[in-house]
């Protein structure tokens, strides 16, 4: 502000030209006074803004905001102008009569042409700031809002998946005492994979399989050799990446859809190819169908919107059900 005050102070000389040699003129008390008012010009507006962003914020009114700115900081710097230089040219050192106005119209013009720069500079930087904090904000809420609803859909599956577990254990216990206590291992070893990934977006394919060869455990406990199961997955597969727990969602739900018995065993598939892998079974519905919540496989492609434009596939044909799910590529 020193800096710009004497600057103001040299142009000043320099547009209005007059005679230094007056009685009672002093060049160095000219340029301490455009000092002054140009520190009382920024400070004066600073408070003004500070002022403004309290009575009316960039956020909730903007167009307001310049309308009622601009014009009280330019009122403000007429006044800042204009009454110390009057002050001056009456008690310090009067000016000469033939140069007082056209220096005070001068002196004020330079003023208020500044003071709209600084304004205009003021104004536009922090509506931008204002407008970039508010970008940031809504992505963060948008990204909080995606983790919630993701971390829902996640929930969806534990108790469920839970709830299947124990009522099977349940009767195993009473069936076959030796079962029971095998389900119980194999069980704790789902559950040690669950506490692991519980707060996993995406795990590798091959974690997921080492997960569902447990899981496949279980269920031959529960069915013997009812229920057959292949997998064939090439190893340059096994890097990529799926939900956790989707294969076994797609498991479970043809479990709990087809009749699963001695003259009618079932044989579940997995297999990998072209960027996604499949879970296929031949179909054989059951004629009384378990309870469901109807939420395994709009759970997967729900998840899958998280992570991917590609689509989750239901295939039916007379014979076999199945459904094909995108394999993520690491980043």
């Amino acid at each position: 502000m020193i800096l710009i005050g004497i600057g103001i102070s040299l142009l000043l000389n320099a547009l209005v030209p007059h005679d230094m040699d007056y009685p009672g003129h002093n060049r160095y008390y000219d340029m301490l006074l455009s000092i002054f008012i140009a520190i009382l010009v920024w400070e004066g507006n600073l408070r003004i803004d500070s002022w403004m962003n309290t009575r009316f914020p960039w956020v909730n009114k903007p167009g307001k905001r310049i309308l009622i700115h601009l014009p009280v900081g330019i009122v403000f710097s007429v006044m800042a102008i204009y009454l110390p230089a009057l002050a001056y040219n009456i008690f310090v050192c009067p000016l000469p009569e033939e140069r007082k106005a056209t220096l005070m119209i001068t002196s004020i013009t330079i003023g208020v042409l500044i003071t709209i720069i600084i304004l205009s500079i003021e104004i536009g930087s922090q509506f931008f700031a204002q407008w970039k904090n508010s970008l940031i904000e809504i992505e963060k809420y948008k990204a909080e809002t995606l983790q919630a609803q993701l971390q829902n859909l996640k929930n969806q599956i534990n108790p469920h998946f839970l709830f299947n577990n124990l009522s099977v254990l349940s009767s195993l216990v009473y069936k076959d005492p030796d079962k029971a206590v095998d389900f119980i291992n194999q069980l704790s070893k789902v559950y040690r994979y669950l506490l692991d990934n519980r707060n996993s977006e995406l795990v590798r394919l091959d974690e997921e399989l080492e997960f569902i060869r447990s899981y496949i455990s279980l269920i031959q406990i529960r069915f013997g050799e009812n229920i057959g199961f292949k997998i064939e997955v090439p190893e340059e597969q096994l890097l990529k990446l799926v939900p956790p727990m989707a294969l076994q969602v797609l498991i479970e739900n043809v479990i709990k859809h087809n009749e699963i018995s001695a003259e009618h065993p079932l044989t579940i598939y997995l297999k990998s190819a072209d960027g996604s892998i499949t879970v296929s079974n031949n179909l054989q519905v059951r004629l009384t169908a378990e309870p469901s919540s109807k939420t395994g496989l709009q759970n997967i492609t729900d998840r899958y919107k998280f992570f991917t434009d590609k689509l989750v596939e239901v295939i039916q044909t007379k014979e076999s059900f199945t459904v094909k799910i995108p394999l993520l590529e690491t980043k």
